[in-house]
């Protein structure tokens, strides 16, 4: 929907009725992803693709139907269609296409999802495509702190359900994943789609989180590399224009030559509390400046490349510039986890460790140590204590 967002804005914003058709899934050789949709108005306008032209004919008259109806539907279209030359796909695979009207006005999440992907603001938007009849279409626009709309069969909120279905939500739109989830009435997982389950398609829409690696070393190309695994736009900050080469960081999304912290002052409108930054400068004249601005703002992570001795000046020399207990807590210093790592590339992993368990909650222990949730993101505890480090390349 993304791609087609403005001219779903203009018709929402006219107070147009109109229906949107999204591919829910895919199997096999298909034309295009989850995700990919096509509007159809009430004047017939059709703007968007789902399957780049073999099943469009069918999908524009599933829309108008649904106009006119007021009733969303799910089909598939496969190659195994007796009319499969006429509506399916000629190359194989199988789609599955959702089609929901929409009636500005009259669906809070489908008006809060709409305006929030025409401006840009995060958002997931999970809609039932399978279920009791009461729920089909029941949509939930679910942002980083709020919700709209609701989940109601008649009289009867569905509490459990909605309250996982936005847990779940939220989890998908941090890591910035378009997919199904299946869930039982009550909100637990299932394996398996069938009676008393309630099947969501949800649509993230949400710019990369940003990575910002400041030092260009060797340990920051290997950041770099997990870092755009993990599906962050990287940047690579150094003053030393040397080393800041886009030759040394083929990987990296940019490469700036700059002072770290003039750099971090400049990026204030494109930072927000998915935002990590890596410290690996290992030097007090670019560490302070930036460390000082850094753990003043709401971003995700700052974590700092140093031995023991190092962090223990560099909190000194932060305090002195000012900074209180607190914001020194945020500081994440000896960089990473203990896993007992040498290599630049082993070092990746224990940054990327400890981003990926400070973001979602996670303990640092193994989970074969206890018996608990596997997954933290419904009540996120607090950060745990950084365990200790004794990496020799860390030492200064």
């Amino acid at each position: 929907m993304q791609d087609i967002a403005e001219q779903l804005q203009a018709w929402h914003a006219a107070g147009r009725a109109f229906a949107v058709a999204t591919v829910v899934g895919v199997s096999g050789s298909a034309p295009r992803d989850p995700g990919a949709a096509l509007a159809v108005d009430t004047d017939g306008e059709a703007i968007g693709s789902v399957s780049g032209g073999c099943v469009e004919g069918a999908v524009y008259e599933l829309c108008q139907a649904a106009i006119e109806s007021g009733e969303p539907v799910l089909e598939r279209f496969g190659f195994s269609d007796e009319d499969a030359f006429a509506v399916g796909l000629t190359c194989g695979g199988i789609l599955d296409v959702f089609v929901q009207p929409v009636v500005p006005g009259t669906d809070p999440g489908l008006d809060a999802g709409i305006a929030h992907i025409a401006d840009g603001t995060p958002v997931a938007l999970a809609r039932v495509i399978d279920g009791p009849a009461g729920l089909l279409g029941a949509t939930l626009a679910v942002t980083a702190d709020g919700v709209a709309g609701a989940l109601s069969v008649g009289p009867t909120t569905v509490g459990a359900l909605e309250r996982a279905i936005v847990a779940e939500s939220r989890a998908m739109l941090e890591a910035g994943r378009t997919g199904r989830l299946v869930l039982g009435l009550d909100g637990r997982p299932c394996d398996e789609h069938g009676q008393g389950t309630v099947t969501c398609f949800v649509e993230s829409y949400v710019p990369a989180p940003r990575m910002l690696v400041f030092g260009a070393i060797d340990f920051a190309a290997a950041v770099v590399r997990i870092g755009k695994f993990l599906g962050y736009h990287v940047t690579v900050c150094d003053a030393r224009p040397v080393f800041a080469t886009a030759r040394r960081f083929p990987e990296a999304d940019e490469v700036v030559v700059d002072w770290p912290h003039r750099y971090l002052d400049s990026q204030l409108g494109r930072i927000d509390g998915r935002t990590v930054l890596c410290v690996l400068t290992h030097d007090a004249k670019f560490d302070i400046p930036l460390l000082e601005r850094a753990l003043r703002l709401p971003v995700g992570y700052v974590g700092a490349m140093g031995s023991r001795r190092t962090h223990r000046d560099r909190e000194a020399k932060l305090r002195e510039a000012g900074l209180t207990t607190a914001e020194l807590a945020r500081l994440r210093s000896p960089i990473g986890l203990d896993l007992g790592s040498r290599t630049p590339e082993e070092t990746a992993v224990s940054v990327a460790a400890e981003i990926i368990a400070h973001r979602r909650g996670g303990s640092c222990l193994p989970l074969s140590a206890g018996d608990g949730p596997i997954h933290h993101d419904a009540a996120l505890p607090a950060a745990p204590e950084e365990p200790a480090d004794s990496r020799s390349p860390h030492a200064a």
